[in-house]
C-alpha cells in the first residue's frame, strides 16, 4: 500500500535529462520507501539551461497543483530560474486546496511564494527527488529518515529531530559511485545563546535575491527566525547576498538567525568562514545566531518546515517543530 503521494517537478535545471543514472536511483529508492511518484510534464526533457519555457515549467507545477492524486509537491534540483514561475502559479486553486511543498536552494522562491500566498499549505525547506534521494547509503536513508519524520507529523503534533553524527559537502558519487564520502564529525554552534525559539521561515539567500522585495518574500516580525544557507559560492557573493539582507532592513526585524552549512565555501584566500562574514555585516552582537545547522546542500539533510513554531538547541543538536 502506498505511503505518500509525490508529483515532481522541474522549475529550472533539467537535470532528469541530464542525470538520468541519478534520477533513476532516486525513483527506485522512493518506490521501495512505497511513495507513488507522478511525474511532471517536463520529466527527460531540456531546453538549453532549463527544463523548459517559463509557461512550460509553470504549467507542470499547475498540473501538479490540480492533480488529485498528488499531496506533495516536491522539486527535482534546483538551479537558478524558479522566480521565473511565480506570477504564473495558480495559487488561488491552492488556497483551496491545499498540498505539500518540498525543496531547496532554488526551490526557495517557490517555497516562500507559496508560504506567502497559499499559506494553508505545507512548506517543507527539505529533500530534492534527484538530488537528495539519488544519493548513496548511508547518506540517502538519513535524509528519508528526516523527511519520513517531519511529513507524517500531524499540524497539531509536535516532531522532535535529533541533528546528525556526521556529515559531508565532499563533490563525489553523482552519477556513478566512486568511493564513500568523507564522513565528518557534526558540531552546531552558536554566538550569544544556544537556543533559539519562534517562527521560522527563509531558505537558499542565494535565490532569495530574486523575491527580495516582492509579494513573494515573507513579511518577516520579532518573533521570526531568519533561516538563511547557500552552497558553492566565494567569500565575496556571501558578503555581498548578507549586505542585501542587512540593507533591506532584514537583521532588525527578527529574533535570531538559523545559518546552514556552506557546502564547498570558496573563502577565496580570506580565511573567513560564513559565519565571521555574517558578523562583520551584521554588526549586531545582540542578535542571536545558531549556525552549521544541518538544512540544506550538505548530507545528510534535515526536513525544515517553513512557517513552524521553532526550537533549536545548538549544544543538543535538536530541532522541534510544531504547528506547520
Amino acid at each position: 500500500m502506498f505511503k505518500l503521494k509525490i508529483g515532481f517537478y522541474s522549475a529550472s535545471t533539467p537535470i532528469t535529462a541530464l542525470s538520468p543514472k541519478r534520477f533513476r536511483r532516486a525513483i527506485d529508492f522512493l518506490q521501495q520507501q512505497g511513495v507513488r511518484l507522478t511525474a511532471g510534464s517536463l520529466t527527460r526533457k531540456q531546453d538549453n539551461y532549463r527544463s523548459g519555457s517559463i509557461d512550460e515549467r509553470a504549467r507542470e507545477i499547475n498540473e501538479l497543483i490540480h492533480n488529485d492524486q498528488v499531496e506533495i509537491i516536491m522539486a527535482t534540483i534546483g538551479g537558478t530560474n524558479t522566480n521565473s514561475v511565480l506570477p504564473d502559479i495558480d495559487f488561488a486553486y491552492l488556497r483551496c486546496h491545499p498540498k505539500t511543498f518540498v525543496g531547496y536552494s532554488d526551490a526557495t522562491a517557490l517555497l516562500l511564494a507559496v508560504k506567502t500566498q497559499a499559506p494553508q499549505c505545507r512548506v517543507l525547506y527539505g529533500p530534492a527527488l534527484v538530488a537528495s534521494f539519488g544519493e548513496w547509503q548511508p547518506f540517502v536513508g538519513m535524509t528519508w529518515h528526516y523527511f519520513n519524520q517531519v511529513i507524517t507529523t500531524g499540524s497539531h503534533q509536535i516532531v522532535q529531530l535529533q541533528g546528525p553524527k556526521f556529515w559531508s559537502d565532499e563533490r563525489l558519487n553523482w552519477e556513478n559511485f566512486e568511493q564513500p564520502k568523507e564522513q565528518r564529525v557534526n558540531a552546531w554552534h552558536y554566538t550569544k545563546q544556544p537556543v533559539l525559539e519562534g517562527r521560522l521561515i527563509g531558505g537558499n539567500l542565494n535565490t532569495m535575491y530574486g523575491i527580495i522585495g516582492s509579494k513573494y518574500f515573507p513579511q518577516l516580525s520579532s518573533e521570526d527566525l531568519l533561516l538563511i544557507e547557500d552552497a558553492e559560492k566565494d567569500a565575496a557573493t556571501v558578503e555581498k547576498n548578507f549586505a542585501m539582507l542587512k540593507n533591506a532592513g532584514v537583521f532588525n526585524q527578527i529574533k535570531g538567525i538559523i545559518l546552514g552549512k556552506h557546502a564547498l565555501f570558496d573563502d577565496q584566500g580570506s580565511h573567513k568562514t560564513p559565519i565571521e562574514i555574517l558578523l562583520e555585516v551584521v554588526n549586531n552582537p545582540q542578535l542571536p545566531i545558531i549556525y552549521d545547522y544541518d538544512c540544506c546542500h550538505t548530507v545528510p539533510m534535515m526536513t525544515t518546515p517553513l512557517g513552524a513554531h521553532t526550537i533549536i538547541n545548538a549544544q543538543t543538536m535538536t530541532a522541534e517543530f510544531s504547528d506547520f
